[in-house]
């Protein structure tokens, strides 16, 4: 799927979710993709099972070193985190995020999303707490591509690019594809979502209402952050 087998990250260098373009509208540039390292799911694990972070992580740097995104000393710290939502499958479904600034006053967040090639974020949605409203989100992708699937009208396909593993728990399937200056947003808070990075992976900016993680529910009652 997307050109990545599954299991394996290539390191090659209602309509609730609404983007400026329509999905399929425009082409991708296409050409030749460096090949740099490929990782298999059990890179990611110790021979017990653990989670490797520092691998994931290092797995994050070698796409930003293939997109020329520049790697501060923040992003070299404790404030860039990593997670396989508990999940054991950070190949297909996992994440690299910071948290640029959360202000609970004025009530907004900005964050970085990482995605490796074919990784998706695992499917969920937000809930009110006793700190905020709803979490309202928008994402605008810098680097690559991502698909950005929503609860409404089932797109057709969009069922095929949910992992064997998740389809008994995830129902957003209405997809948008976001290009480089794309922007997508949930358009109710509570909504399911998930996202699906391209074949060279993807960085995206997101912003949106302030963040609680305690309002976050996964429609996958396994699933952890």
């Amino acid at each position: 799927m997307l050109g990545v087998a599954a299991g394996t990250v290539v390191l090659s260098g209602t309509g609730i979710i609404q983007g400026c373009k329509a999905a399929g509208e425009g082409k991708m540039e296409t050409g030749s993709i460096p090949k740099y390292k490929q990782y298999k799911n059990d890179n990611f694990y110790g021979p017990d099972g653990t989670f490797d972070a520092e691998t994931a992580k290092q797995a994050y740097f070698e796409m930003m070193g293939h997109f020329n995104y520049p790697i501060i000393d923040r992003l070299k710290g404790e404030d860039f985190w990593v997670t396989d939502f508990g999940l054991g499958n950070f190949s297909e479904i996992g994440l690299g995020g910071i948290i640029w600034l959360n202000d609970p006053s004025d009530n907004y967040v900005s964050i970085e999303i990482f995605l490796l090639p074919g990784q998706r974020i695992a499917e969920h949605g937000h809930d009110k707490t006793e700190k905020t409203g709803p979490k309202l989100e928008s994402w605008m992708p810098r680097y690559g591509m991502v698909y950005v699937y929503g609860e409404g009208e089932p797109t057709p396909g969009a069922a095929d690019d949910i992992p064997e593993s998740e389809k008994p728990y995830w129902i957003a399937k209405t997809k948008k594809r976001l290009l480089p200056g794309d922007i997508g947003k949930v358009e109710k808070a509570t909504t399911m979502h998930w996202m699906y990075a391209g074949s060279e992976g993807a960085i995206v900016t997101e912003t949106g209402t302030f963040h609680d993680g305690d309002g976050i529910k996964f429609s996958n009652p396994n699933t952890k952050f």
